[in-house]
């Protein structure tokens, strides 16, 4: 009678190795304190300190600033004629009625979809991690990398500096200023980003159970 073995599965844990996170070089570090890599001296961390708690701290206080970020007046004009201010949705608004649909849609696309997507994202990842869920890894584990590159590549701000630009018209004797809404929307993208950074996914396999 044949006895199939289970396959062994090989993981940087089992190995006492570890990836440095500036150079990429594998190191031992089964018995060291304070494990360093041997090329660049970097700190080796087997997983990101704190990661659950500081990402958490990162989307709450996002998800705090997202209706500020799009109620808010994003600029502020004084004329000799007198002052105005615009939201984000006002000019999305107006610029739709301008006939620059395109822009448009960028504008709301980049402004209020993809941080809003971001935020839905990243709370489903830890959600899942804290409740040691196997469900879907390669799928949430893609999702996370959609994530990074959208934080990485989206330049969010080039749309918001468009949108400021449709909605001030320069005159004579003009001011304009920074509302609190583009403040606002400044912290909910570097928040958002500061967030996709400190979240570990291997986490999500150590709660699987898949990183023994």
């Amino acid at each position: 009678m044949s006895v199939s073995a289970s396959p062994v599965r090989l993981t940087s844990r089992s190995l006492a190795v570890g990836g440095c996170s500036l150079c990429g070089l594998l190191n031992r570090i089964a018995g060291v304190e304070r494990p360093v890599c041997r090329r660049c001296g970097t700190r080796l961390e087997q997983r990101k300190p704190d990661s659950l708690s500081r990402t958490w701290s990162c989307v709450v206080a996002a998800a705090i600033l997202y209706p500020v970020a799009n109620l808010f007046p994003v600029m502020e004009t004084q004329t000799i004629a007198g002052s105005e201010s615009d939201t984000i949705l006002q000019g999305i608004v107006l610029l739709w009625r301008g006939h620059a649909w395109l822009l448009a849609a960028l504008v709301f696309f980049a402004s209020i979809v993809v941080p809003l997507l971001k935020l839905i994202a990243l709370t489903l990842l830890l959600i899942t991690v804290q409740r040691r869920s196997s469900w879907r890894l390669l799928e949430r584990a893609r999702l996370f990398r959609l994530v990074e590159f959208v934080g990485r590549w989206s330049m969010l701000d080039i749309f918001v500096v468009a949108l400021l630009g449709a909605l001030v018209h320069l005159r004579a004797l003009a001011t304009m200023s920074a509302g609190p809404g583009a403040l606002a929307f400044g912290a909910v993208v570097v928040l958002t980003m500061f967030a996709a950074q400190s979240f570990d996914p291997r986490l999500m396999w150590d709660a699987a159970g898949r990183n023994g």
